[in-house]
C-alpha cells in the first residue's frame, strides 16, 4: 500500500512509520520540517495550513493516517493551548480538502484524535469506564478546570473537521487514543519511567483517578486493522482493556523497573512539578477510564491487554535502547 502520515515524525509516527515501512508499504511522511527518515520512508514538507505540492501525495494513494498536531507534553497556557486547537483543527482541514480534490482518493482516511474527549471518570454516578456507546463526551463535569473543557474543545472539533471533509468515496476512522507507551527517548513511558527510577513515581493526589494508556505494538497492531477492515468506520477507543488507578499503574511500573520506593505527591506538589517539567497536571489528574468496545467487537485482539506484562516488556526493550545509545 502508499500510505502517507502527516505528522509522522513525532513519537507515535515513528512507531508507526517504522512498522508500515518493515512490512514494505509505500510510506511518505508529511511535516514542516525536512528530515532524513529511515529506509523505505520518503519525506515531503507541508505547513499542515496551505494546499501545497504536498497534496498530489494523497492522489492515488491507498491510505491516510494523519497524526499531525502540537504536542500536549506542555504547559497549558493560553498560547499553547490555541495552538494545539490549530495545529489539529487546520491540518484535518487540509487533509480533507486534498482528498476532495484528488481525481484517485484515498480509500480510507485514519484520523487521531484523543481519549481526552470523555468526561473525567469520577464524574459518572454508574462507575462505569466510557466506551463508544455508552461514554459521556465531556466539558460539562463540575468542579473541573475551565482548561480541562477546552482540552475537550480541541478533541470535539479536531473530529469534527473530519466529519465535515466532504469525501464520500473515502472511508472515515478517527482513533480516541489513550497514552501510547513505547519504550522510545522522549515519549511518555520515558518520562515515567524517569520517575519511577527516580522513586519519585508514587500515587498523585490519591492515585485513585483511572489512566488508560496502550502499547506502541497494538497501537500500531490497531491502526492496520481498522486500514483493512473496509466495514469499519467512525470513532474508535484505541486503548488497552484494562484500564487502572494512577497508584496502582505507577506501582506495576516501579516493580518492572525493579524499584520499591515511590513518594507519593499531593494536588500542589504535582503542580509544582508539572511546572518545572513545563508539562501540565491534566495528564496526571484527569481519570481516564476508556474501554475498547468496538475494538473488541470487530474481533481485535490485544497482545499486550494489562499494564503488569506490558510494563515489564517495555521496561525491556528500553534498556535495550539506553544500552545502544
Amino acid at each position: 500500500m502508499k500510505i502517507v502520515v502527516p505528522g509522522g515524525t513525532g513519537q507515535v509516527g515513528g512507531v508507526l512509520r517504522r512498522a508500515l515501512a518493515k512490512r514494505g508499504d509505500e510510506v511518505v511522511v508529511l511535516s514542516r520540517r525536512p528530515e532524513r527518515l529511515q529506509d523505505g520512508v520518503r519525506h515531503v514538507v507541508w505547513d499542515g495550513r496551505t494546499l501545497g505540492a504536498w497534496a498530489a501525495e494523497l492522489d492515488g494513494a491507498d491510505a491516510v493516517v494523519n497524526l499531525a498536531g502540537r504536542t500536549v507534553s506542555c504547559r497549558y497556557t493560553d498560547a499553547n493551548l490555541r495552538q494545539m486547537m490549530d495545529s489539529r483543527v487546520e491540518s484535518t482541514r487540509m487533509v480533507g480538502e486534498a482528498i476532495a480534490r484528488a481525481a484517485r482518493p484515498p480509500a480510507v482516511w485514519v484520523q487521531m484524535s484523543t481519549a481526552t474527549i470523555y468526561a473525567d471518570a469520577r464524574s459518572r454516578p454508574d462507575g462505569l469506564p466510557h466506551d463508544e456507546a455508552n461514554g459521556v463526551l465531556g466539558g460539562e463535569e463540575p468542579d473541573v478546570p475551565l482548561y480541562w473543557e477546552y482540552s475537550v474543545r480541541i478533541a470535539r472539533r479536531w473530529e469534527q473537521a473530519q466529519t465535515d471533509a466532504d469525501v464520500p468515496a473515502t472511508r472515515r476512522v478517527a482513533l480516541r487514543t489513550a497514552m501510547v507507551m513505547t519504550p522510545d527517548r522522549g515519549g511518555i513511558f520515558d518520562y515515567l519511567s524517569w520517575m519511577a527510577r527516580l522513586g519519585l513515581g508514587g500515587p498523585v493526589a490519591g492515585g485513585g483517578q483511572f489512566v488508560s494508556w496502550i502499547h506502541g505494538d497494538d497501537f500500531v497492531r490497531a491502526v492496520l486493522f481498522l486500514l483493512e477492515r473496509e466495514d469499519l468506520d467512525g470513532p474508535f477507543i484505541v486503548a488497552a482493556p484494562q484500564p487502572l488507578p494512577q497508584g496502582e499503574f505507577t506501582r506495576s511500573l516501579r516493580r518492572a523497573w525493579g524499584r520499591r520506593l515511590g513518594l507519593p505527591a499531593t494536588r500542589l506538589m504535582a503542580e509544582a512539578g508539572a511546572l518545572v517539567l513545563r508539562t501540565d497536571t491534566e495528564l496526571l489528574l484527569k481519570s481516564r477510564r476508556v474501554v475498547p468496545g468496538r475494538l473488541l467487537e470487530a474481533g481485535f485482539t490485544f497482545a499486550h491487554p494489562s499494564w503488569d506484562a506490558a510494563a515489564v516488556d517495555l521496561v525491556r526493550r528500553a534498556r535495550t535502547v539506553r544500552r545502544r545509545d
